[in-house]
């Protein structure tokens, strides 16, 4: 898996990438919870679910099936004014779903692992991506403060921190500071 920094990197990024007027602390926590959410399924290895398992470690929570259910879920809660059905709500919807989503695409892009199954529970068949840059995160905090920690921080800032920082670059480039534009 990537490690923790490299999904609310991204994660950081997308929100920053949506013009919403709801820039709230509570959008901030559930984008970061979202990302990270899918690896709640770390917790079935201390309840003996087996890694391989479609509820196992990459499996069912790191699924496209997944990310859909938190989107249509989360947008509530990122906005209790938000109606279900209107346009905001689709937005936030789709936002949600691909913040959740994210986290399975950094995870195809390690090195190690037994891959994502992305199609679960339809299919339980584990996927890469062809292209694997990004040194996978050992778990457990005493493994990541080691030698092959800091390995895995500088594969993730060569591959999602630089990356991020000319996304975000850019848009700030490209969009008009408030009150600087013209009338």
């Amino acid at each position: 898996m990537a490690s923790v920094f490299g999904h609310v990197m991204l994660a950081y990024a997308m929100g920053k990438s949506l013009r919403t007027p709801f820039y709230t602390a509570r959008f901030w926590w559930l984008t970061m919870a979202c990302c990270l959410l899918p690896d709640a399924d770390v917790l079935g290895l201390a309840l003996g679910i087996p890694y391989e398992h479609m509820l196992g470690h990459r499996g069912f929570t790191h699924s496209i099936v997944f990310a859909i259910l938190v989107g249509v879920v989360v947008p509530r809660w990122a906005s209790p004014t938000v109606v279900f059905g209107t346009g905001p709500y689709w937005v936030f919807a789709v936002y949600f779903c691909l913040v959740t989503l994210s986290h399975g695409f950094l995870d195809a892009l390690t090195n190690g692992g037994l891959g994502i199954a992305f199609f679960a529970p339809f299919d339980s068949t584990r996927y890469f991506f062809p292209l694997r840059p990004i040194v996978v995160s050992p778990i457990g905090l005493s493994a990541f403060l080691s030698q092959e920690g800091m390995g895995v921080l500088f594969s993730e800032l060569v591959w999602i921190g630089i990356p991020v920082g000319i996304w975000l670059l850019c848009l700030r480039v490209i969009r008009k500071p408030e009150g600087k534009g013209i009338p």
